[in-house]
């Protein structure tokens, strides 16, 4: 009489996690609730979703330093760009409030960080 093969167990995947609607939240989230909430809504570690916003910031840094892209987009949010400002040289001003002259100082060249909203990123604040 042959012996009877045993059969590998399935291993039965976790259901994918369901979107659910969120209605508006009162308070702005810290960043350990913003951790906690995706790890619940995905069924992650928080600790992997803290290495996933850690190497998005990399990213983001690799992008908008020198010589790098100077763009950045996260898609359908927003889109990150560097902007070179000019040197601005000294010059005389009025106070608005007290009618009195004042100097305002000279400033060098700099590159600054614009952020723009995207399409899905606007339609959610107009909803």
């Amino acid at each position: 009489m042959a012996a009877r093969k045993k059969t590998a167990k399935k291993k039965t995947a976790k259901p994918a996690a369901k979107k659910k609607a969120s209605g508006p939240i009162a308070t702005a989230f810290t960043k350990s609730q913003i951790l906690g909430n995706i790890a619940d809504d995905t069924g992650l570690a928080k600790k992997d979703i803290a290495a996933v916003f850690g190497t998005l910031e990399s990213l983001i840094h690799g992008h908008v330093r020198k010589r790098g892209a100077g763009v950045f987009t996260l898609p359908g949010l927003l889109k990150i760009k560097v902007v070179r400002k000019p040197a601005t040289k000294a010059r005389k001003g009025i106070n608005p409030f007290t009618g009195e002259e004042t100097m305002f100082k000279a400033k060098p060249a700099r590159n600054v960080a614009k952020v723009q909203a995207l399409k899905a990123l606007k339609g959610m604040v107009n909803d």
